[in-house]
């Protein structure tokens, strides 16, 4: 008993409050730490995989002819058809500058390629396989673990449990027998748990709000919390396109994969459809409506730089123009803008900006493009910096857990003791049925667990033994 520290023997003391704090954030921690490590290791691949290489082919140069004068759009994309004999073209992605290649998306016996074209000489520089490559990959485990639909829960529990571990973690952290500057510069000279005690706790209140925003962006995209609750209330109404025929599809249909492509507030928009004399001017009247009058179209209304272009799918099917800062297309998310087309006459039937999104889409627009570490370089050391935090954070927490464990307690999990009288008992419960409302999945969860806390682990000895 002399080997477990006095204030994890001590639950009756005036600070027992402090001590219920600290075995929520142990519990959490438990659960939270290997997918934060996740989490923080596969976001640190995509973004530097994104900014050397990019997502979708971005990044391939060609040389500029003296004078040379780029082939039309349906030029290159015949040229990219040649790849694929048996293929449509669905979607096309404009070189970011002059000379960026054009990025074709290829559609071929059920599977996606990218063809990569010589805007000048129409040559296909590179052909690849759709969302095959690294970048992919680690965004499938960043997204799901590479487990589909319990992934996504697994990680919306983890995300809203790693919410209470940073509340928990900054009410341990409040300082009260030291300075302010005490609190947030450590202490080099202290030897042992007190030095690891002092980096944790330190670098958390530096990387806290930053991992908060992390945290909120990352779970607008899981499954419950996320579509269910706030992008659901967040959704551009489509009865703002000025009562044009919408179809069966939403926007989400636009996506492809665990990478989303439409803006995080359009997913659940029902596309508009085409097949009406809705709509305003866009294309020439009278002209065919082709690949090259959209185009010119995109830049006639202020498009420039990298946008893409989405064919019409079906008879209903629009072409859409969209510039997305979180599908890289720009470093100023306040640009972000999708603009609709019927593909019969050419005219606008719906066009929408980052001006036309309500205050949590706006928020989100610029949250989820600064999480992934797409708006500047700035951007991306501050996130790498994050990440490599958090990745101490968990590991330091570890750490501090195996120092303070007792000798021969191998199978013990030791975690802080329950506090026999703990004050202020009905604000923590308020607190707990906040997190359930705000944070379904992650409030279940954390209730249940406090729930078997005290009915099983408080009651038999052997589960007490383990835990305590």
């Amino acid at each position: 008993m002399s080997d477990i520290p006095q204030d994890v023997r001590s639950a009756s003391a005036p600070n027992a409050f402090y001590r219920a704090a600290w075995r929520w954030h142990f519990y959490a921690g438990l659960f939270v730490v290997p997918f934060l490590m996740i989490l923080a290791v596969t976001g640190m691949m995509m973004m530097f995989i994104g900014y050397i290489d990019g997502r979708d082919g971005e990044k391939i140069t060609v040389s500029v002819p003296q004078n040379a004068q780029m082939l039309s759009v349906s030029e290159q994309a015949d040229q990219a058809l040649e790849q694929h004999p048996n293929g449509v073209v669905v979607e096309w992605l404009k070189g970011r500058a002059e000379n960026n290649v054009s990025i074709f998306r290829v559609k071929a016996d059920g599977v996606q390629s990218m063809v990569a074209v010589d805007p000048y000489t129409g040559d296909v520089v590179e052909s690849w396989e759709r969302r095959k490559g690294w970048y992919d990959f680690a965004d499938g485990i960043h997204s799901d673990l590479l487990l589909g639909t319990p992934g996504d829960r697994l990680l919306e529990i983890a995300a809203g449990l790693s919410i209470v571990l940073v509340v928990t973690g900054l009410y341990l952290w409040w300082p009260r027998d030291r300075t302010f500057f005490q609190s947030v510069v450590p202490n080099m000279k202290a030897r042992g748990r007190d030095f690891w005690k002092g980096l944790h706790s330190s670098i958390g209140i530096y990387v806290s709000v930053i991992l908060l925003a992390f945290l909120i962006t990352g779970m607008a995209w899981t499954g419950i919390w996320g579509s269910k609750i706030v992008q659901a209330w967040n959704t551009f109404p489509a009865e703002k396109w000025n009562n044009v025929p919408l179809s069966d599809s939403t926007h989400a249909a636009m996506n492809h994969g665990p990478v989303g492509e439409v803006p995080w507030a359009l997913e659940q928009t029902p596309m508009p459809a085409s097949g009406s004399v809705s709509g305003v001017s866009g294309t020439p009247e009278g002209a065919p409506v082709t690949i090259d009058s959209i185009s010119d179209l995109a830049a006639a209304i202020g498009f420039n730089a990298r946008y893409r272009v989405s064919y019409p799918q079906g008879d209903t099917g629009v072409w859409t123009i969209n510039q997305d800062t979180m599908s890289s297309d720009a470093e100023d998310p306040f640009s972000d803008r999708t603009v609709h087309i019927d593909q019969y006459t050419g005219k606008i039937l719906a066009s929408v900006g980052f001006a036309d999104y309500s205050l949590a889409a706006k928020a989100m627009a610029v949250g989820i493009p600064l999480h992934m570490g797409l708006v500047g370089l700035w951007n991306l050391v501050l996130n790498t910096l994050a990440c490599l935090s958090v990745v101490f954070l968990c590991v330091s927490g570890v750490v501090m857990w195996w120092m303070r464990r007792p000798k021969g307690a191998a199978l013990r999990i030791i975690a802080p003791k329950t506090p026999e009288n703990m004050p202020h008992w009905r604000g923590a419960m308020i607190l707990m049925l906040f997190l359930s409302l705000a944070f379904p999945l992650a409030g279940v969860t954390l209730l249940t667990v406090l729930a078997l806390d005290y009915v099983l682990v408080k009651r038999i000895p052997v589960l007490r033994k383990a835990f305590g």
